[in-house]
Order: C-alpha cells, then sequence, then structure tokens
C-alpha cells in the first residue's frame, strides 16, 4: 500500500510563480509596442511646423480632454454591456428561458448588423443629440459578442460536472457560480475583449451627434486636410483600442481557471 505523497514547498512556491512568468512572456510585448508607436508619433509632430489649427487641436489640454471622453464613453459602454449581456446570458441558458436564446441574440445581432454611423444617426433622430444617445447606440452594437460567447460559454460546460454538484447537495446557484460560470469565464472574457475593441472603435463616430471623442481630431484632419490631427487621431484610437486589449487578455489569464493553463 503506497502512501500519499504530498506537494512539497518548492512545488507549492513555483506553481504561482511559473504562472506569472508565463503571464509575463504572453503579455511583454505589447507594452513595449505601443509605447514606441506613440512616442515615434510624438517625435514625428514635434518635428512639424504646425499652423495655428494644428496646434489648437493637438495641444496637450484639447487632447487628454478627447481621450477622457473616448474613455468615459467606452468605460460606460462596456459596463452596460457586461451587465446586460451576462446576466442575460445567464439567464437564457436556464432551463425555462432556453427556448428564447434565438430570439435573444438575433435581436442582439440586428444592432450590429446595421451600420454604426447608421445606427447613431437613427438614434439621434429618434433621441437627440448627445453623449446619451452615443452611448445607447454603443451599447447596441456592442451587446452581441457577450451575450453570444456567455450562452455559449456555459451551454458547454460538461454535463457530468453539473450533475455531480448536484447529486453532493449544491443549490442551482451553487452550481452556476462555482461550477458553470468558473468554467465559462475564458470564453465570456474573450467576448467582453471583442465588445471592448468594437466600442473603442466605434466611439470615433460619435463625434457626428455631438458626443465627443477621439473622432474629433479624424474628422477635423479629413475636413481642414491636416494630416498631422489625423494621423494622431488614428493613431490614439489605436493605441487605446490594442491597450484595452491587451490588459482584457491580461484578465482573462488571471482569472482562467488553474486547471485551463
Amino acid at each position: 500500500m503506497s502512501a500519499t505523497t504530498a506537494p512539497s514547498s518548492t512545488e507549492t512556491v513555483l506553481a504561482p510563480t511559473s504562472r506569472w512568468h508565463g503571464l509575463l512572456r504572453r503579455h511583454l510585448a505589447m507594452p513595449g509596442i505601443l509605447a514606441a508607436a506613440l512616442l515615434g508619433t510624438y517625435l514625428w509632430v514635434a518635428s512639424l511646423s504646425l499652423d495655428d489649427i494644428e496646434r489648437r487641436s493637438l495641444n496637450a489640454g484639447y487632447l487628454l480632454r478627447t481621450i477622457n471622453q473616448h474613455l468615459m464613453l467606452t468605460a460606460l459602454t462596456t459596463l452596460l454591456v457586461v451587465v446586460i449581456a451576462i446576466g442575460g446570458g445567464i439567464l437564457l441558458t436556464r432551463p425555462g428561458m432556453r427556448r428564447l436564446a434565438p430570439v435573444a441574440t438575433g435581436l442582439a445581432n440586428i444592432g450590429q448588423a446595421t451600420p454604426a454611423i447608421g445606427l447613431l444617426v437613427l438614434l439621434s433622430i429618434w433621441l437627440g443629440i448627445g453623449f446619451s444617445t452615443a452611448l445607447i447606440g454603443l451599447v447596441a452594437y456592442s451587446v452581441l459578442p457577450v451575450l453570444h460567447n456567455t450562452i455559449v460559454g456555459i451551454n458547454q460546460v460538461d454535463r457530468y460536472l453539473i450533475e455531480a454538484g448536484r447529486g453532493i447537495g449544491m443549490s442551482p446557484g451553487a452550481v452556476l457560480l462555482r461550477i458553470e460560470l468558473p468554467l465559462a469565464v475564458p470564453v465570456i472574457l474573450a467576448g467582453v475583449r471583442t465588445a471592448l475593441v468594437l466600442a473603442v472603435g466605434v466611439a470615433t463616430l460619435a463625434t457626428f451627434i455631438n458626443a465627443g471623442g477621439l473622432g474629433a481630431l479624424i474628422v477635423t484632419g479629413i475636413k481642414l486636410q491636416r494630416e498631422s490631427v489625423l494621423v494622431v487621431g488614428a493613431v490614439l484610437t489605436g493605441a487605446l483600442a490594442l491597450t484595452l486589449d491587451w490588459l482584457g487578455g491580461v484578465v482573462a489569464d488571471l482569472l482562467r481557471p488553474r486547471g485551463l493553463d
């Protein structure tokens, strides 16, 4: 009869350490690439002789204001999408609600199938222009990936694990919180990352309904033929999208159940 060998203290220490090393290896390159791109853009703009219009558009105060508007719109969109889509996705995987899942995903698909600028214009005719209208449009445009991934992530959990949880006396809520959601986290977070990038990109169009954001720089650059303003707006928008996607990847790796590493 063999004795069970307890894990040594060295193995206990190395397990979380190797997890962090793997996390650093996977995600260390992106911050450096983004920093190099932003520094290169700054040095290029600093080498130019800017006219009055370019100086007004590229001064630090105006840039910080547009970045803040863009971040606020993106953050509120993501928060609302997470609450609506994850909550709705959980409900649509419960036995009594599953038949409504195709209807709900079909409705969510309408928002994303509609061209973003057309959706914002239609909403502005109905609700008026401004930040709140842009927020509603972005939520409608970004909700599908999170809703779909929540439904798929929960439905793909092994049914034997769920039955085992019920067999040891877990309530339906405990099964959801301790088995289904933890195992569905990677798929759900992939949807959240997609929604984040969508929100950042579509938020550039919010400037057309007077909701601010980095789209103002891009529109100014195009209308007034100021290449420097256009490039700065495009680079900042791209850098913001990549930064949020990178952060989403880090969070996904941190929340991934240990056995799925």
